[in-house]
């Protein structure tokens, strides 16, 4: 066990960071979506320049985009990742000889960049309801739970001995995946207790075509399939009624917020108040690599709810600790929890082995006395003021 957060003279030592959702790939995406191709640009624009780039990716250049993400993902001071990895097969849909190849490639590559990662297996079905799959959705997408299983078990056998080394399932989204679906993984899941992440409510578009098909928003649907547990990480959340905030809340499931890409996508406020009254758990991601900045991330659950609410100071953490620890804690042992790895944490340690030092020395913390470091760089530092791995 080690202390919960250390502050000497010139550095602050904190529980590692964890990113718990992440796509690598879309690494490349920078710099190639911000110009409308109309008058405006919505998600669904932005996802079609994403489907062209899944669709050229191969072995090689899957390996060396994630390596490229997961490198600036170290440097900022994040030690794990919970990589929601969809791209499977080769273009058309043809599954490789070796049917993991792309995901045992992603895994590789963050070892090689000193961090843990958590392989979230996705499973994809169709376009959306009664819609087989389309264009680079092929690569995604599995005829049948089953198929989806078989990567899993392979996954976890091949890569059982690795401590840094952990597999989830994750059913893409309501949209992507049938109602049948997500009952079968979950089932054939439950006894290994493997983290199960899926994309819910992001978009409003998503709501009202699950409501279309099913009656019921997602979240609803979720908790009548039987599917809600300690396990569950709901993916970015920003579209939830009050309701579905409790449904998750009450079966202590997890929300993992991903604030820069869902403001760089225009998907919207998560009305985090509703998720913390509710007791869901609260984790952050890179989501589409448009930033790294995992600092960003853990204080953007406050300044968003700032700006939602027009006011300062939106939360209270349990137990006496400060806004920024609270904070801080999401960014790490949340994250670590949500992607398998089970923190032991108490009033003051935790097992969770990976730190992140910052330097207090650094410019942009200068003149900051003594005992309130932390509260200064969560919310006024940067990945600058992370020291490098070499540094330690």
């Amino acid at each position: 066990m080690r202390p919960l957060v250390e502050e000497s003279e010139n550095t602050l030592v904190l529980p590692g960071f964890v990113s718990a959702h992440s796509h690598a790939f879309q690494r490349a995406l920078r710099g190639k979506t911000q110009r409308a191709s109309h008058e405006t640009g919505t998600f669904w624009s932005w996802r079609d320049a994403m489907y062209a780039l899944a669709d050229s990716l191969t072995p090689e250049s899957i390996y060396a985009l994630s390596r490229q993400a997961f490198r600036e993902l170290a440097r900022t001071g994040v030690r794990a990742v919970g990589e929601f990895h969809y791209v499977h097969h080769q273009a058309g849909g043809v599954p490789y000889a070796q049917r993991t190849l792309l995901a045992d490639r992603v895994i590789e590559a963050a070892l090689d960049e000193g961090l843990k990662i958590t392989l979230l297996r996705v499973a994809y079905a169709r376009a959306g309801a009664s819609k087989p799959p389309e264009g680079a959705q092929r690569r995604f997408s599995d005829p049948s739970p089953d198929w989806v299983l078989r990567d899993v078990e392979d996954l976890s056998a091949r890569w059982r001995t690795n401590p840094d080394v952990r597999v989830g399932v994750a059913p893409h989204s309501v949209r992507a995946v049938p109602a049948a679906w997500l009952k079968a993984l979950y089932d054939a899941t439950a006894a290994s207790q493997m983290p199960y992440h899926m994309h819910v409510a992001e978009v409003q578009g998503e709501v009202d075509a699950c409501v279309a098909e099913h009656g019921r928003r997602p979240v609803e649907l979720l908790a009548e399939l039987g599917v809600l547990d300690a396990r569950f990480v709901a993916v970015h959340a920003t579209c939830l009624s009050a309701r579905e905030a409790r449904l998750l809340g009450e079966a202590a499931s997890f929300a993992c917020l991903c604030p820069t890409t869902e403001r760089d996508l225009g998907d919207g406020l998560a009305d985090i108040g509703a998720l913390r009254d509710a007791g869901v758990r609260l984790c952050v991601g890179v989501d589409s690599h448009v930033i790294t900045d995992p600092i960003e991330e853990m204080r953007a659950l406050e300044t968003h709810e700032r700006l939602r609410l027009r006011r300062r100071v939106t939360w209270a953490p349990e137990g006496g600790r400060s806004l920024a620890l609270g904070l801080a804690l999401e960014a790490s042992l949340e994250g670590a929890a949500a992607c398998g790895w089970r923190p032991i944490v108490t009033a003051a340690e935790t097992s969770w082995a990976p730190v992140t030092r910052v330097d207090l020395s650094h410019p942009t913390l200068a003149g900051v006395e003594a005992g309130r470091a932390l509260d200064a760089f969560v919310f006024s530092g940067h990945p600058g003021c992370v020291m490098p791995e070499e540094a330690r």
